[in-house]
């Protein structure tokens, strides 16, 4: 796929290559980019692997077992497809596809607010629910009215993200017009001639793939004509006011699962569990926020002993391959969100591409179980972790 003797994807960072050539450079940018010098970008991938498993041998593996209960639902591994804003832009109708591979592989898929797809195109795919990750929008009129289009269509868990009361400085995306009030579209090195050097995606996606706005909003947005309005509207109307009374507020307005994503905080963590949430996601956004905060796989250990046995933990953040599936869940968490390695996958070759990185995944991880001496899942603690 792409790479020299035709060699096949094995990695995150195969994936990533690939849809470095195929996507037009503002849109790799705006993915694979972080916050400011993309310190806490670094630190995540690298703290994970800082943390070393502990290898046990002689112990049966001949029967092994990745799967995990979640809020009342049986995941085959410990993954979720984490919502990732435009992420439909990398692949025709993109959460379309994202939700088949995820409903293939037995795992759930989040649609972000600002995705691509509606929540009525991923809801069709098949019966089982998606998840939906919601944005505070100034109206809430508005996010009522979301909400209720959410559940609908099936879906039972909501992650609500609060790491967003200001919008991270993305040095990549100021370099491609992608921030700073020039929308992508308005430059002619990142419109036109981009679009000349990555015709596969022009044709496939440019053309074939739309519409393009963000579904899930575009009836508010009034005379939308291309991605810049959306990003526009979207920038005057997300809510930098939202407190933990909103989350109240929230709370009972949403009958389902509460899942509140990038506490980073161990007092943040106490107050979500206080306010009633049902989990959160130890987060920071990816990198894309904050620079110079810590990275996720630092702090998941500390807020897992602070409030693990009183809520349900996530994680996400850096999360490239099986071994770090195990190494969260060993520090604490429940299961882990992925948001770049899903979208790299999709550009890289589509749904069939993201299939194969997910079957990756439960590979390394079944190797990861059988080597720890842990053959199932839902027994690793930190007893899978090498002590100092």
């Amino acid at each position: 796929m792409g790479q020299s003797l035709n060699l096949l994807p094995a990695s995150f960072a195969d994936f990533r290559r690939e849809a470095e050539k195929r996507l037009p450079r503002f849109l790799f940018d705006y993915i694979d980019g972080g916050a400011g010098a993309e310190v806490t970008l670094r630190r995540n991938t690298a703290d994970w692997e800082e943390v070393s498993l502990n290898q046990k041998v002689l112990v049966d593996a001949s029967k092994m077992d990745c799967s995990v209960d979640l809020f009342g639902e049986k995941l085959a591994m410990p993954l979720i497809l984490a919502p990732v804003g435009m992420g439909g832009m990398t692949a025709r109708r993109g959460e379309v596809q994202a939700k088949r591979a995820a409903d293939a592989a037995g795992i759930p898929f989040c649609l972000s607010t600002v995705g691509i797809c509606t929540l009525e195109e991923v809801g069709a795919v098949s019966d089982r629910p998606a998840w939906f990750q919601l944005y505070m929008l100034k109206d809430r009129g508005i996010v009522q009215e979301i909400l209720a289009r959410a559940w609908d269509n099936g879906v039972r868990t909501l992650a609500f993200t609060i790491d967003l009361a200001v919008l991270g400085t993305r040095y990549r995306d100021i370099r491609n017009g992608m921030a700073g009030g020039l929308g992508p579209w308005g430059r002619f090195r990142s419109g036109a001639l981009d679009y000349a050097l990555h015709p596969r995606w022009a044709w496939d996606v440019g053309l074939k793939g739309a519409p393009h706005g963000f579904g899930n909003i575009a009836m508010y947005v009034k005379q939308s004509k291309n991605p810049r309005d959306y990003l526009h509207w979207t920038g005057t109307q997300f809510d930098s006011s939202v407190t933990w009374t909103d989350i109240e507020w929230l709370r009972g307005v949403w009958q389902g699962n509460l899942v509140l994503k990038g506490v980073l905080d161990v007092a943040d963590a106490r107050a979500a569990v206080a306010v009633g949430a049902d989990g959160m996601i130890v987060s920071n956004h990816g990198g894309r926020q904050l620079d110079g905060a810590a990275s996720t796989a630092s702090m998941l250990p500390r807020i897992a002993d602070a409030v693990g046995s009183e809520t349900t933990l996530l994680v996400d953040g850096g999360i490239r391959c099986g071994q770090d599936l195990v190494k969260a869940l060993a520090l604490g968490a429940r299961a882990a969100l992925v948001g770049r390695p899903w979208v790299m996958a999709l550009a890289a070759g589509g749904e069939a591409a993201l299939t194969r990185m997910l079957g990756l995944y439960k590979q390394d991880m079944r190797t990861a179980l059988g080597l720890t001496g842990i053959p199932n899942a839902r027994d690793v603690g930190r007893a899978a972790l090498l002590e100092g």
